[in-house]
């Protein structure tokens, strides 16, 4: 499997039914009387129609989504945006190593890390959200669970 596999039951969902309208579409088509095969092929063109519209906006909302999360974050520039109370209990000590590793994460992002680890978030969400390597991630939420100031 590629490194982008990922299951997507809405698209799945979505050409399971067009699948499923488009038989039952043939049988009705020929069952119904000859007579009136041109109205019934046209009701069928309309939710064949419908089907393809609905499945099209799946599929975009889903590539969307996609495509939004994996933009990177900006970095942050100068100025304090974090106050003392919001970084009470960061680990420090243990992050400083983490900060001299190649491809390491900025200390901004670690505090922004910090901040959605003591409000519960897992090391998962933090690795995939923020894009930590693991150990920094591991790190902080530990960090977080043993802090008094966790919410």
């Amino acid at each position: 499997m590629g490194t982008g596999f990922r299951p997507r039951t809405g698209e799945g969902m979505s050409l399971l039914g067009i699948l499923l309208l488009l038989l039952l579409e043939i049988i009705t088509l020929c069952i119904a009387p000859v007579e009136d095969r041109p109205l019934v092929g046209g009701t069928l063109i309309g939710a064949a129609a419908a089907a393809f519209v609905t499945t099209a906006a799946v599929l975009h909302h889903s590539r969307r989504t996609v495509r939004e999360a994996r933009r990177p974050l900006p970095e942050v520039t100068d100025g304090d945006w974090f106050s003392r109370q919001d970084l009470e209990g960061f680990p420090m000590e243990a992050v400083r190593p983490l900060l001299r590793a190649p491809d390491a994460p900025s200390l901004n992002r670690l505090y922004v890390a910090w901040l959605f680890a003591t409000q519960g978030h897992d090391v998962p969400w933090l690795i995939h959200h923020l894009d930590l390597p693991a150990e920094a991630a591991d790190v902080l939420v530990n960090a977080a669970r043993s802090s008094p100031n966790t919410s």
